[in-house]
């Protein structure tokens, strides 16, 4: 049986910082008709931010 994992101070200060990403997928439509789909990673906290801008 495996051993229950107990975490130190030091492990759970360096989840807690850790930054969470978002990816987000953006469909643009080129000139011929086909669509370009474009990735990008961003903080999570600015997810709003470039979907406002993607769509612009």
């Amino acid at each position: 049986m495996a051993k229950k994992q107990s975490f130190g101070d030091k492990v759970l200060k360096q989840r807690a910082e850790a930054r969470k990403m978002a990816k987000i997928i953006v469909a643009t439509k080129k000139d011929n008709g086909h669509y370009c789909f474009t990735q990008k990673m961003v903080e999570q906290s600015d997810v709003q931010a470039e979907l406002k801008a993607a769509k612009a």
